[in-house]
Formats: C-alpha cells, sequence, structure tokens
C-alpha cells in the first residue's frame, strides 16, 4: 500500500504521474534512451518544454494574454532575489505574511527601498493581516498566497495600479483566482506540480526593461524568455514530470474540479479539528489554509501515542515545521480524500480511547 503522503514538500504527486516519469526515465518516447540522457536541445524534449510552457499558461486561463511561462533554476527562494533584480528600480511594496515572505524581504532589500505594508509576524504568523495602504509609487506590491509553515492563506488580494507579484509555490493550480490580476507569479515545483529542482514563472513580459541597473544574464528575466527557458540545460526531470501533472489536472477538468476536491479535503479535516476534544488548529479561522492545515494537540502527553497511531495507519509527513512544532497535514492537488478521512479516523479512534 503506498503510504498517505501529507509531506509539505517534496510532496505527493499523482501515481499514474509517477509510473510515467519513471518509464521515461529508462526508455523516452520509445526511443531507447533515457529521459535523462538525451540532449535538452532535442526535438523530443523541446517539444516537453513548449507543452508545459503551453500547459502552465492554458491552466492559469492566461493564453495570448501578454504572459510568458518560464521553467528555472533556483527554487523559489532564487526568485526572492530575481523578482528585485528585475523589477525593483526605486521602491517595493511586501506584505509580511510568514517565513518566506521574510525571507524575500531580506533579499530585495539589497536592491532599493522595501516597505513592509503589513506584518502578521507578531502574532507567529497565524492570521493574515487584512488593513493596509500599498504606496502608489511603488515599483511592485508582493504577497505570498498561501504560507506552507504556518499554513495560513489569502483569500482575497488587493486591488492596486502597480504590478502585482505573487510567491505562489504551495498553492498554485489548487484554485480558481482572477491570474490576469497578477503581473509575476512564481513557484517552486515540489509541491502541486512535479519534484523540486525547477520553478515555474509566469511574467506579464510588458513589466520588464524598466530598471536602471545592469542585470546578469543568468538572472535576466527577459534572456530566459528570448531564450524559451533554454538559455542554460533545465533540470530536465523535473520539467518532464511537472508537465505530465499539468496534463494530469487538464485531463480532471482543471483548476475548476480540483478546487472542488480540495475543498472537500480541507473542510472534512478542519470539521475534526473543531470538533475533536483533543485537537486545536493554530490559525485564525478565516485564513486557514486549504493545502496546509495546522494543529495541536491539547495535551502534549497524548503525542507518543497519536504519533504512534497514524504512523501504524499509513501516514506519513505528519510533523509540523521544526520553527513551529504541532501537526501540518498538507493536502495537495494529488491527495485523495481518502487520506485526509484516514486522518480523520485516527483522530477520532485516538478520542475513544481516552
Amino acid at each position: 500500500m503506498k503510504k498517505h503522503n501529507f509531506s509539505a514538500g517534496p510532496c505527493i504527486l499523482p501515481q499514474e504521474v509517477l509510473q510515467k516519469a519513471s518509464e521515461a526515465v529508462l526508455n523516452f518516447n520509445n526511443d531507447k534512451l533515457s529521459l535523462i540522457e538525451i540532449s535538452h536541445r532535442s526535438k523530443p524534449f523541446v517539444a516537453v518544454m513548449e507543452k508545459a510552457r503551453s500547459l502552465a499558461l492554458e491552466l492559469l486561463g492566461l493564453e495570448n494574454k501578454g504572459y510568458k511561462a518560464l521553467f528555472l533554476h533556483g527554487g523559489a527562494s532564487m526568485e526572492f532575489l530575481m523578482v528585485a533584480y528585475n523589477l525593483l528600480n526605486k521602491k517595493a511594496a511586501y506584505l509580511n505574511t510568514g517565513t518566506w515572505a521574510d525571507k524575500a524581504i531580506k533579499e530585495a532589500k539589497e536592491f532599493g527601498e522595501l516597505v513592509e505594508v503589513a506584518s502578521s509576524k507578531d502574532k507567529g504568523y497565524n492570521y493574515i493581516p487584512k488593513d493596509f495602504s500599498i504606496p502608489k509609487d511603488a515599483d511592485y506590491f508582493h504577497c505570498t498566497s498561501n504560507n506552507t509553515v504556518a499554513g495560513t492563506q489569502m483569500k482575497t488580494f488587493p486591488e492596486t495600479n502597480v504590478p502585482l507579484v505573487c510567491d505562489m509555490s504551495s498553492d498554485i493550480f489548487s484554485r480558481q483566482l482572477d491570474f490576469e490580476k497578477f503581473d509575476l507569479i512564481y513557484a517552486g515545483a515540489q509541491k502541486n506540480m512535479g519534484p523540486a529542482g525547477t520553478t515555474l514563472v509566469i511574467i506579464k513580459e510588458a513589466i520588464l526593461g524598466k530598471v536602471e541597473r545592469h542585470i546578469p544574464a543568468m538572472l535576466n528575466y527577459q534572456i530566459h524568455i528570448d531564450k524559451d527557458s533554454m538559455f542554460n540545460t533545465p533540470a530536465v526531470f523535473p520539467v518532464y514530470v511537472s508537465m505530465l501533472t499539468l496534463q494530469w489536472l487538464k485531463d480532471l477538468g482543471g483548476i475548476p474540479f480540483i478546487e472542488k476536491v480540495n475543498n472537500k479535503k480541507a473542510a472534512l479535516l478542519y470539521a475534526e479539528i473543531d470538533r475533536n476534544s483533543l485537537f486545536e488548529g493554530i490559525v485564525a479561522k478565516e485564513d486557514r489554509s486549504t493545502m496546509n492545515a495546522t494543529f495541536i494537540l491539547k495535551d502534549d502527553s497524548l503525542k507518543e501515542k497519536f504519533d504512534k497511531m497514524w504512523a501504524a495507519a499509513g501516514i506519513n509527513g505528519l510533523n509540523g515545521h521544526r520553527s513551529v512544532g504541532g501537526y501540518r497535514a498538507s493536502m495537495y492537488n494529488a491527495l485523495p480524500l481518502y487520506s485526509v478521512q484516514v486522518l480523520v479516523d485516527v483522530m477520532q479512534e485516538l478520542e475513544s480511547q481516552l
């Protein structure tokens, strides 16, 4: 039996995607060559890259609307740097809602004036700030849509006339949004899309070319756009698996379909957290993440017993982030509803034994 994988990332991927990917490692396109040993400039892989980029734009509803899709190296952490390098000319505005937003702010401070419009750091990032204003003269506004560590998620996004940049690493392709509101979206692949090793960047090309500084070639979005994500050797395997996952999602019915499934999973688990006398949620209810549910045991003395029970049930990756503790159930697109039910059953069994 495959384990019920609640890992926060690298995370669960669809079983059929893993099967196809494993076959491609041995024999890609029935050419008697491995995917990971062919030239990245060969026609078979160029077709993979083109399809991956096309699917990303299609699923987000951004085809033929002035956006480009890139698959780059360095994870979302590299994008903390690249966003500022390419967009921050004088001043940028940031919303600080979690560990990764905080890191993005620290990187961007090297390039110009930073305005932290609001922060939930004062309460351990257990809520999303609501009332804040964005400077009209900011080069861009940066936010993080979902916070994997604390378990919060932005349910709405501000109306602003400055370019809107969003780190969607842990909830991209999980829910319907007006993606045209965003001028730049980036996301590490290892949550809802593929294995670690590549990062998706969706960028409105019109926002580029407005900074005065020299941008090193490897960090220049325009160069990567001009080279179709092939300026240097791409992460062949992660891009291929991402392409398979995006096709899997499209075949299911796209984001509208998967959003309904994700809402059912989250509703099931949060209902049990609120009902069960032994558990409680960590974050403000109105800001709870659909992707990452964080919770604690009210009585720490039950931890060893509970840990043994969920491990025996075939559950993996339930421990909270090391900086927070407690528990974190990451319910990304590929996690089936059944796995959430297994976790709920274990929580109920623990309560019944006391």
